[in-house]
């Protein structure tokens, strides 16, 4: 009984001390296990503090070069504020000077515009006064028209005595101021008084002798210098005669004789043909 004990006390001791060495071997290998997970992470940590370290060192420089920046476009902003200041400033007494115009100006308006006022009224009532004289003139010019259209219609064709050509002529100075406002051609009145030369146009006329019982006369036509005799010639009648450097076709018509040796008529021309540097009377 005691053998038995003793020998089961070794054993009992033995398979306690077999526990407590694979307890033991199980604990150092976890501490190794952890002691090197510790120190992967240890070295983890310390390469993250080396990146953030060097990231911390850019953008520490970074930050400076933004700080100059900064600095510099605060300075040029400050500067820039001034001068907008300056302008601001400037702008607002202008716009002060110009209010204070605006309202003398106001003031000036409002003054003409009163006399404005009292002038349209002198206008309106002026207009209405010519509005009534308007309507007299227009019944005027129907009559002058009416009368024109008449006069107009008396005028004469006649031949001339050169080469048969017919031609519009003028009786009396009504009817001549017909023909001036046709265009067609010039006009230059005249009146010749017997043996006196007269220059009318761009020629000269001289009259021979004028007959008023039989309404006849004689004149000499100087154009050119050249002469041209028109004998025994009867009133209204066309005289003919070419002149000018590319001969155009002149006209005289005498439309009186009076028994004091004259007579009183015009000449005409074609439009371009030369004019006189003193005009005659027309």
């Amino acid at each position: 009984m005691t053998d038995e004990i003793v020998e089961s006390t070794p054993r009992a001791y033995s398979g306690a001390l077999l526990i407590a060495i694979a307890v033991a071997m199980l604990l150092g290998l976890g501490g190794i296990f952890w002691s090197y997970t510790l120190s992967g992470k240890v070295a983890a940590q310390q390469q993250a503090q080396a990146d953030a370290a060097a990231q911390n060192t850019k953008l520490s420089a970074a930050l400076q070069e933004t700080d100059a920046r900064l600095n510099v476009a605060a300075e040029q902003l400050k500067t820039s504020l001034g001068v907008t200041q300056n302008q601001l400033d400037t702008r607002a007494a202008a716009l002060q000077v110009r209010e204070v115009r605006g309202e003398q100006t106001t003031a000036r308006l409002a003054t003409q515009q009163k006399q404005t006022a009292g002038q349209v009224a002198a206008v309106s009532s002026a207009v209405t006064d010519v509005q009534t004289d308007v309507g007299g003139v227009k019944t005027d010019v129907a009559k002058t028209k009416s009368d024109l259209i008449d006069t107009n219609n008396q005028l004469t064709s006649m031949k001339g005595d050169l080469n048969g050509h017919s031609t519009l002529i003028a009786r009396n100075s009504d009817e001549l101021e017909i023909l001036k406002h046709k265009g067609d051609r010039n006009y230059y009145q005249f009146t010749l008084v017997r043996g006196l030369k007269r220059q009318v146009g761009t020629v000269s006329l001289v009259l021979n002798r004028a007959d008023s019982k039989r309404s006849k006369y004689t004149i000499t036509v100087f154009s050119d210098d050249k002469q041209y005799e028109k004998k025994d010639k009867s009133l209204n009648e066309p005289l003919q005669f070419f002149s000018g450097k590319d001969p155009m076709l002149f006209e005289i018509v005498v439309n009186n004789v009076s028994a004091k040796n004259t007579v009183t008529g015009y000449l005409s021309t074609p439009k371009g043909a030369p004019e006189p540097t003193v005009i005659a009377e027309r």
